[in-house]
Parts: structure tokens; C-alpha cells; sequence
């Protein structure tokens, strides 16, 4: 891009807004002096070196692929995300940001025009908003307290699909828990499962469903089904994603779902999962510190995107090895960086891995607006 005019190209480089624009695959092709000064990068540090998602927090980073980037793809723009962006000197800038993506005529992605507005000097519009939010989450509440009948049968109805017992045996602890959110009587779509294979292998996922009430528990019940059914024909976990992503097309309310689905072999450790635009799994090795896994990761349920193939990824769990699957409302606070909440769930798993001893440990005396739905899969050190 070029100005004719000198003084164009001063607004441009000097205007109170960061200016990016992108490749389709995020790569910096041009930014602007505002969003240098704010970061502290130096302009041959980014420009045809760096991506914009490669800025951005580890929680950033994980909105940006199973969000921000569907959705700009999808819809051809996005409208005040607020992500951090890690500054030269590794401080956190929180920022919202606005973009645009520019196609051929053929429809095909060339370039992201990107808007960067540093909100470090907006906590008085954000604490009217989250106000606003609070008054309109009481109302929302009292107009939900008008349905307890149609609660009552979707509570009645996930319970009943979330009451089988996981497999036993001396090799493995499956562990689980499901907490509806105490602010709302309709219950949500997040679920958990546990089932042997005929491989031999066992079979985990802990999911989410869009959505509250009847509507969402239904839908949640026939993902539940269709992981068991594509599961049993030993296809493994990246297939089973990419068959939920045809039997969604059937089942619009389930479209957007999030999960996480992993097989075990309870003799190596060997563990096969694939991610589907959901929170990533914690590992903990026997007597190591927790870490995030970020492999296998792609998008939501019946969004495709050719950047974000369907993926699946290995891993080994060591005796004494535990794998921890969540849903967000573990994690997630109002007005809160999701990346605080993964550290938060990253030293209650250092203290203790139960599902149990998660939960109190992240509840912090919130009346939580989300449900909370964990399962452990821990494998026992041989006797």
C-alpha cells in the first residue's frame, strides 16, 4: 500500500489506532507506526517475519484458531475482539480488535486489514459493561425462572445420559464430574464419557454443546451417541471428528460443538486424541509439573477451514500419568483473560488431580453462570 498524498501516509502511521494489514495465513505484510510504539517491535522484526497470532497470548492464540479465524473466514469480518497481545519487553497489552478480510473477485482470501485499539484506558467503559451485563444477566434470569417445567425435563434428561458408570480396571481410574451453573435452571450441553473399546483401548471425551435448555441437552445426547457409535468401529479419534463433522450437518442444534476425544491403551500409555475448537487438554507426567497440550488442534464442530485440517496427535502417559479434559466453565471468569484461568487450573492440577478437587478449587465462591463438567483419566502405577 502507498500515499500519494504525505499526509495520508502520516494519518496512516501516526493515526490514535494500530494499523495491520496480513496475509490470509496471518503473516505481517504491513503495519503502522502506533502499533510499533505501543508494542515496542521494530518494524523489520514483523514485517514478512512474524504472524499476527504469533503476538498474541497462549490464550489469544487459541481464541484466534478456534474463533477468530473461523469466523473472519466465514463471515469476512470480525468486531471488537478483545485478545492480549505480548509486547516486545513480554508485557500483555489488552487490546480490541476489528477486522476485514479482502477476497478476489473469484471469493478467494488475499489480504486482513487488521484495527488494533489499545484499551488500557477504558476500565470505566468496561466496568458500565460489565453493569450492563449484570443487569441484563438478573433479568434474563428472572424471565428463565417463567421455564421450570421444560428445566426440569432437560436436567432430567442429561443426568440420565450422564449416569453411566465408566470402566473399571487395575491399570486405569477414570474419574468425572458434572456441576450444573447454580445462576441458571436450564441446563447446558457440556457432557463427559467414558466406554471401552473392542480394541482394547478406552475411549474419553468431554464436550460442549451450544446453547441451554431442552434444545441443547438433546443435541448433546446425540454427539454423546454418535462418539460412542463411530468410536466402536476402531476408525480412531481423527475420523471420529471428521464423521461428527457430516452427522452435524443432520443435527443443525449441534453445529459449533466443541469436544475433546481421546483414546487410551491402559498397557503403554499411548494416548490418540484430536481437538475440536475445544480448550486444551492438561497432562501431568508421574510427578512432573502440569502442562497444556496443544497439539491436534482444530476447529468447532461443522466449521471447515483449509488452514485448520482435522488433526490428530499422540502422546504418552506415563504410570502415574494423568489426562485431565474440562469444559470452559472450569476455566472461564466474566471480565477475566481466559489465560489467567488455565494458570489457575494449571496449580490446582499440581496440588490435586480430581475432579472433585478441581471444581472447589476453581469455584472461589463465584455463583458460577456456566456449567462445570471435568474427567480424569489417570493411569495407575503397576503393583
Amino acid at each position: 500500500m502507498s500515499f500519494a498524498d504525505p499526509s495520508a501516509e502520516d494519518l496512516y502511521e501516526n493515526a490514535p489506532c494500530g494499523y495491520l494489514s496480513t496475509a490470509p495465513d496471518g503473516r505481517i505484510v504491513r503495519v503502522n507506526e502506533t502499533f510499533l510504539r505501543w508494542t515496542g517491535f521494530n518494524r523489520e522484526n514483523l514485517v514478512n517475519v512474524r504472524r499476527f497470532q504469533d503476538l498474541l497470548s497462549p490464550g489469544g492464540r487459541i481464541y484466534h484458531e478456534t474463533h477468530y479465524a473461523p469466523l473472519l473466514r466465514m463471515q469476512g469480518s470480525v468486531r471488537e475482539i478483545a485478545m492480549d497481545i505480548v509486547t516486545a519487553d513480554r508485557q500483555r497489552l489488552p487490546v480490541l480488535v476489528n477486522s476485514v478480510l479482502v477476497t478476489d473477485e473469484a471469493g478467494e482470501p488475499q489480504l486482513v486489514r487488521t484495527t488494533v485499539l489499545d484499551v488500557r484506558e477504558r476500565r470505566a467503559y468496561e466496568r458500565e459493561l460489565r453493569l450492563a451485563r449484570d443487569r441484563e444477566r438478573a433479568a434474563r434470569r428472572a424471565l428463565e425462572r417463567r421455564h421450570e417445567q421444560t428445566s426440569a425435563i432437560s436436567h432430567t434428561l442429561q443426568q440420565s445420559l450422564l449416569a453411566d458408570e465408566p470402566p473399571r480396571d487395575e491399570r486405569f481410574n477414570v474419574a468425572a464430574l458434572y456441576h450444573p451453573a447454580v445462576s441458571q435452571l436450564e441446563v447446558g450441553g457440556d457432557w463427559h464419557d467414558a466406554f471401552a473399546l473392542p480394541n482394547g483401548r478406552v475411549g474419553v471425551v468431554v464436550g460442549d454443546v451450544v446453547g441451554r435448555g431442552l434444545m441443547a441437552a438433546t443435541a448433546m445426547g446425540q454427539l454423546r451417541s454418535a462418539v460412542r457409535a463411530l468410536a466402536v468401529t476402531g476408525v480412531g479419534p481423527l475420523e471420529v471428528v471428521r464423521y461428527l463433522d457430516t452427522f452435524v450437518e443432520q443435527v443443525p442444534t449441534a453445529r459449533f460443538a466443541t469436544l475433546v476425544y481421546a483414546e487410551v491403551e491402559p498397557d503403554s500409555g499411548a494416548v490418540t486424541l484430536s481437538v475440536a475448537g475445544h480448550l486444551p487438554p492438561v497432562v501431568v507426567s508421574a510427578g512432573g509439573e502440569p502442562q497444556l497440550f496443544m497439539g491436534a488442534r482444530s476447529t468447532p464442530l461443522g466449521i471447515e477451514v483449509d488452514a485448520m485440517p482435522r488433526m490428530e496427535d499422540t502422546l504418552h502417559l506415563p504410570p502415574g500419568g494423568q489426562l485431565v479434559l474440562y469444559t470452559d466453565g472450569l476455566v472461564e471468569r466474566r471480565g477475566e483473560s481466559i489465560d489467567v484461568g488455565l494458570d489457575r487450573l494449571l496449580a490446582a492440577v499440581a496440588r490435586e488431580a480430581t475432579p472433585e478437587a478441581l471444581a472447589l478449587a476453581l469455584d472461589d465462591g463465584r455463583q458460577g453462570d456456566d456449567d462445570v463438567c471435568v474427567l480424569v483419566f489417570s493411569r495407575r502405577v503397576a503393583r
